[in-house]
């Protein structure tokens, strides 16, 4: 396969999109310019008739690979070396691979269900290793290109989903949290473990990842405010990619969601989530304040969700084809591959090999799946309460009884 083929879709003019004021590291006016390299003009809202001028967007590469310069963000990757440009698109192309291999899997019936990352490459590869060793990272259940940044085993990810663990690795290993499921929780904890940190006098930082629609978690509400209150050194990066499922960002706010930020106190952002070196920058900065004691920073990562929520959603059924042709022409990846060609940093032999690379990737993923045990169909029925339950024995017996009944007269 073609691991940089992938749909992509095309962004909505929302009422947020038309109604925001501009964004920057004081939650005034960032400075930054627009996906075109200009300024953003100014239009009337729908809820006010105000002027104001359109969300800035932080950019360092356009979709036609073309560098971007910007005073506030350009000293962030100042010494960025060509042999890591290439390293940031290896990332992003072995997790590609990997996340298009456990979808065939999940489709193959070998996995439960599959978050996909497509199109998100460039937010979660960037913030990533944007990261020290001694930060901590709190994820949701669609951070494998993160996970892949903090050194964890891909193969580990999938266990969880195939119902064989609860993780699959030591979250103080890497310091990446296991997958959290609940929609937002994460942000909490990660708070908590930031509050920790500053009472520690430690100097690291810690982030915190959540989607579009988990910013209207109240849980996420209550993260900012002990944030904010108590000058954590947390980075809150928010990977808005339009989607809430099947909810578009316009029915989850009436502002940009980086300009939530103002109302607690702390600084806000939008990058271009598509745009590996502006992530990469911001994420940077931003890890830098808190580490330097000057309390969180909301990012949001203006991006989109090239496929499915996960493996049972159908994003035909609330979605159109030209979302996909206009975002088709935004892919992270091949953003960055245009970049290196036209920068010479990069031959054919160097993608020829990646290729490969990418493939001898999904073979190893393939043979680790096929190679876990089936889950254990009673375990869900383990560690519910402490002593055990009446109620939860009598519905393993239930449980076990219909599973019996799948059973020929041989027994097999």
């Amino acid at each position: 396969m073609t691991v940089e083929s992938s749909a992509a879709r095309k962004p909505r003019r929302s009422a947020a999109g038309k109604a925001g004021t501009t964004g920057s590291k004081t939650g005034t006016t960032a400075g930054t310019t627009g996906a075109t390299g200009t300024k953003r003009t100014t239009r009337t809202t729908r809820s006010t008739a105000k002027k104001s001028t359109d969300p800035e967007l932080v950019q360092l590469l356009t979709p036609e690979g073309k560098r971007v310069k910007n005073a506030e963000y350009d000293a962030y990757v100042a010494g960025i070396t060509p042999d890591e440009l290439r390293g940031l698109y290896r990332d992003m192309v072995l997790t590609r691979r990997f996340d298009a291999e456990a979808t065939a899997l999940q489709r193959q019936g070998e996995l439960g269900l599959w978050a996909s990352l497509l199109g998100q490459e460039a937010a979660q590869i960037g913030s990533g290793r944007a990261t020290r060793e001694d930060d901590y990272v709190f994820p949701t259940y669609r951070e494998h290109g993160v996970a892949w940044c903090r050194g964890v085993d891909p193969t580990n990810l999938l266990g969880m989903f195939r119902g064989v663990n609860n993780g699959g690795w030591d979250p103080n290993g890497n310091n990446f949290h296991l997958y959290t499921i609940v929609i937002g929780s994460q942000t909490l904890h990660a708070t908590g473990y930031a509050m920790g940190v500053a009472k520690d006098g430690a100097d690291s930082a810690v982030i915190a990842y959540f989607g579009d629609g988990a910013s209207s978690q109240g849980d996420v509400a209550e993260s900012f405010t002990f944030a904010a209150v108590y000058n954590a050194p947390v980075v809150f990066f928010c990977q808005n990619n339009q989607w809430a499922i099947s909810e578009p960002t316009e029915r989850q706010t009436r502002v940009p969601l980086y300009q939530r930020a103002q109302g607690y106190g702390f600084p806000g952002v939008r990058v271009d989530g598509n745009d590996v070196l502006a992530c990469l920058a911001v994420t940077k900065w931003a890890l830098e304040r808190a580490r330097n004691g000057e309390g969180p920073t909301l990012v949001e990562a203006f991006t989109y969700r090239m496929g499915a929520h996960t493996t049972s959603d159908d994003p035909t059924r609330y979605r159109g084809d030209e979302e996909r042709l206009a975002w088709e022409a935004k892919d992270p990846i091949l953003r960055l591959r245009r970049y290196l060609e036209a920068s010479d940093h990069a031959d054919e032999g160097f993608f020829a090999e990646l290729e490969a690379e990418s493939e001898t990737l999904g073979k190893r993923v393939r043979e680790a799946v096929r190679a876990m045990p089936d889950p254990d169909h009673f375990a869900i029925f383990e560690n519910v309460y402490a002593d055990g339950h009446a109620l939860v024995d009598e519905e393993r017996a239930q449980f076990a009884a219909y599973q019996a009944s799948f059973a020929d007269e041989g027994g097999h």
